[in-house]
């Protein structure tokens, strides 16, 4: 008699697809939030290109079983991203700079920066934040990868070097310009594929007593508050505290504080520092890690539950569009921000809802948004169609659009707020 051997099992499908953590190298068996296929964020059609194709990747998030840490997979590369023409310019607005300039002061006073000092900036954009610094009389350095936005800086007067950041670039850089005395890095962590490569580096450029920042949108308040447009493809990892400790930790940087911060809808502030220095170990740092625990950073439960919730959100924001535009309502959209593409593209959101939208970037008028070709304009267009409602795509700026556009209360307009949750504010 025939025995037949049992059928081997077959492999998770997301094993199947060879995907690993980008960090601890564990296989990736759990998706975080499926965001269907998009073009890259920035990349804004001009109008010489409005019947040329364009390269949809996907956008998917899984989170590690092993660290917890949530990430894309590499569809696109830095190189793709952050080629020439790069469109975010981080100097048009108040809000940021203002945080910027806050950050310098704080800096300076907290490690006593002056003349001898030296401040690095990675991914230093325009000089948005470099620049009071040197109005402080502190020498520094921005690294940067994108072209045309280091441009911009140089001519502020800002020494920028145009590359990408990483263990092979920290060695150069330190050769020429000596080390840093901090080294500071806003949004950038997130921007990075390989993360061990990026934090390698840093550990080579900081002096023994220096000190390093980084401050990235934190996960808990992503998860918290719905904010799923910002994921898109620039955006490779997603940290908790407690992930980012590991990280961190596995190439010789403490993390010895922390600071939570309302920027981006929520972010953390870490402050790192070579494992043998002295720097003592804040009460906010074990506080930060007891309360991700509580709230299940280490439960994929947790994880799980967020993609219905994303689902959930796509189908309000469409109830209120349809109802809108069923009233003969007219709605234009205010900002052309990377996480305004993502919520545009993976909702199906066109100039069938949004007329244009505005944008205070010289850089983004007069061009379309990636995938959904809706037509972006300066803010004075919106005076001149004066709509019913005006859409934010930048939600966590809402406060500094609101006031700036208060006069749209003159006929009646009204602004909506997408994220966390459908809200018109009159």
């Amino acid at each position: 008699m025939k025995t037949h051997a049992s059928p081997a099992p077959a492999p998770h499908p997301l094993e199947a697809a060879g995907l690993t953590c980008r960090f601890c190298g564990a296989p990736l068996r759990t998706s975080f939030a499926d965001l269907g296929m998009t073009p890259l964020c920035q990349k804004h059609v001009k109008p010489q290109q409005i019947n040329e194709p364009e390269t949809y990747y996907p956008l998917h998030a899984f989170v590690c079983g092993s660290c917890w840490l949530v990430q894309l997979g590499e569809y696109a590369t830095p190189e793709e991203i952050f080629a020439q023409e790069y469109a975010y310019f981080s100097s048009y607005s108040d809000t940021w700079l203002a945080h910027a300039k806050a950050y310098a002061g704080m800096m300076t006073k907290r490690r006593s920066l002056g003349p001898s000092s030296l401040v690095v900036e990675i991914a230093s954009n325009d000089g948005y934040l470099l620049q009071y610094f040197v109005e402080a009389g502190i020498p520094v350095l921005g690294v940067e990868p994108a072209a045309n936005v280091a441009a911009v800086a140089r001519e502020k007067g800002i020494r920028t070097e145009i590359q990408f950041f990483g263990t092979g670039s920290a060695a150069a850089l330190r050769k020429e310009y000596g080390g840093a005395d901090v080294l500071l890095g806003n949004n950038v962590l997130a921007h990075v594929p390989d993360l061990n490569d990026f934090v390698e580096g840093m550990r080579v450029m900081l002096n023994p007593g220096g000190v390093i920042t980084m401050e990235f949108p934190h996960l808990v308040q992503l998860v918290d508050h719905n904010q799923f447009d910002t994921i898109y493809h620039e955006h490779f990892s997603y940290f908790s505290f407690t992930t980012v400790e590991k990280v961190f930790a596995a190439h010789g940087i403490t993390l010895f504080d922390v600071d939570e911060l309302p920027t981006h809808g929520g972010s953390l502030r870490i402050y790192g520092r070579h494992a043998d220095a002295r720097e003592p170990v804040t009460e906010r740092v074990a506080s930060l890690k007891a309360r991700e625990e509580a709230w299940g950073v280490t439960s994929l439960d947790r994880y799980r539950a967020f993609n219905e919730t994303v689902k959930e959100t796509k189908r309000n924001i469409l109830a209120f569009l349809i109802e809108a535009r069923g009233q003969g309502k007219r709605i234009v959209g205010y900002g052309a921000p990377g996480k305004g593409n993502t919520l545009l593209n993976y909702c199906g959101i066109g100039t069938d809802f949004l007329d244009f939208t505005v944008d205070r970037s010289p850089h983004k008028q007069n061009t379309f948004t990636p995938g959904e070709h809706i037509p972006i304009y300066a803010p004075e267009r919106i005076r001149e169609a004066r709509p019913d409602y005006v859409f934010i795509l930048p939600w966590n700026l809402k406060d500094e659009i609101m006031t700036q556009m208060a006069y749209i209360r003159e006929w009646g307009g009204r602004f909506v707020v997408p994220i966390p949750e459908v809200r018109v504010y009159e």
